[in-house]
């Protein structure tokens, strides 16, 4: 294991200061493992996670904000996001008959078929946390960042 100093080659001013490099750190560590599992698939992390997010929606319709809502990057540009998927032939567009502004979005059988192919990889990366925290250390941990947000 090594640590966030000689990651950093630094010394950090307080244990709070670690903490917040650290994760930081960590964070992009894992969102460059997950943009370079997702490249050869053409699709963003973004772009994956609003097709898990149809995919998880069962064939029923979503708003652009209920897609929002449930991102892990809430990113401005999350419509140009799902144009770019839209595209691609692998997410569907429809307006509310009722309300003009509001947009539907559906995942199509291409853009499902692609999520479900991308699966096997996924479960690669949780694995790899698995072997590097007992569940005990995974629950506390969540814990912890949980805390942090509140």
């Amino acid at each position: 294991m090594v640590s966030i100093e000689k990651e950093l080659i630094m010394d950090f001013k307080s244990e709070h200061q670690k903490l917040l490099l650290n994760l930081i750190f960590t964070s992009n560590w894992l969102k460059h493992m997950e943009a370079e599992r997702l490249r050869p698939s053409g699709l963003s992390p973004q772009q994956y996670n609003i097709l898990r997010i149809l995919r998880g929606a069962d064939g029923r319709k979503m708003s652009m904000h209920d897609v929002l809502k449930r991102m892990l990057d809430r990113a401005p540009n999350a419509t140009r996001l799902t144009d770019k998927l839209i595209a691609k032939g692998l997410v569907l567009r429809e307006r509310c008959e009722d309300d003009r502004r509001v947009v539907h979005l559906l995942i199509s059988a291409k853009g499902r078929e692609l999520v479900n192919s991308l699966d096997q990889s996924a479960e690669r990366t949780v694995e790899l946390v698995a072997q590097k925290l007992t569940i005990a250390e995974a629950k506390a941990m969540n814990r912890q960042l949980d805390k942090l947000r509140s």
